[in-house]
């Protein structure tokens, strides 16, 4: 019996990779810093932390990684500000799921893009917890996030059920021992071994009904 859904943020709910994508090889080309066609999909899913650090040893920005994740928090915020790329659809999913059960957020965005995400698209109200990816010890595929995300909410992670797009978010739901329903996102769809992990696999968000959480 399902008691709660999780909700992943970037990609699930925003159409925000690709903004990721592009804030962060703006940042690098600024910078002389090394990037490289292999970037966001190494990224995608780490902490702030995490991706921060890979910025500075790998991709090569001189800067120390907190600047970095100050500098990328700033260009993402005013993005959002200009034009929040909401998916069409993601907002009536989480009224419709909100009716059911309580909702969580298991993100690995930084914790302003959150809660500043969630106010703009007035989707806040409907979430019981929200957890940012830096407030645990490791990020995607680990399973930390989901798991604080479930502590606080404060419901067993065998009864949560987990919405994710990407390949290390899918592992992540699944490493927690969650019911994972995927949506694969388009323009960085997870590897079929991960999507082999989903409990379901769904088109869109559209198709994101209370019998694809827990059929009848």
């Amino acid at each position: 019996m399902i008691e709660a859904v999780i909700f992943d943020l970037d990609g699930v709910l925003l159409d925000s990779e690709e903004v990721w994508d592009a804030v962060r090889e703006e940042l690098a080309h600024e910078r002389n810093g090394r990037w490289h066609e292999r970037a966001q999909r190494d990224m995608m899913g780490m902490s702030s932390l995490e991706w921060s650090r890979y910025m500075h040893d790998v991709i090569g920005l001189p800067e120390p990684p907190g600047e970095i994740d100050a500098e990328v928090v700033r260009r993402m915020a005013a993005r959002y500000r200009e034009r929040l790329p909401l998916v069409p659809g993601a907002a009536g999913a989480v009224e419709g799921l909100a009716a059911r059960w309580p909702l969580g957020l298991a993100s690995s965005s930084n914790r302003p893009l959150i809660d500043l995400a969630l106010d703009l698209a007035g989707l806040e109200r409907f979430f019981t917890a929200t957890v940012s990816s830096e407030e645990v010890g490791r990020g995607k595929p680990a399973p930390d996030v989901y798991l604080e995300a479930a502590r606080r909410l404060g419901v067993d992670p065998a009864r949560a059920a987990a919405i994710e797009d990407s390949h290390n978010g899918i592992l992540s739901a699944r490493a927690a021992g969650m019911r994972v329903i995927a949506v694969p996102n388009p323009a960085f769809p997870p590897q079929p071994e991960a999507l082999a992990e989903a409990d379901v696999v769904l088109g869109s968000i559209a198709e994101l009904t209370p019998d694809a959480i827990q059929p009848l």
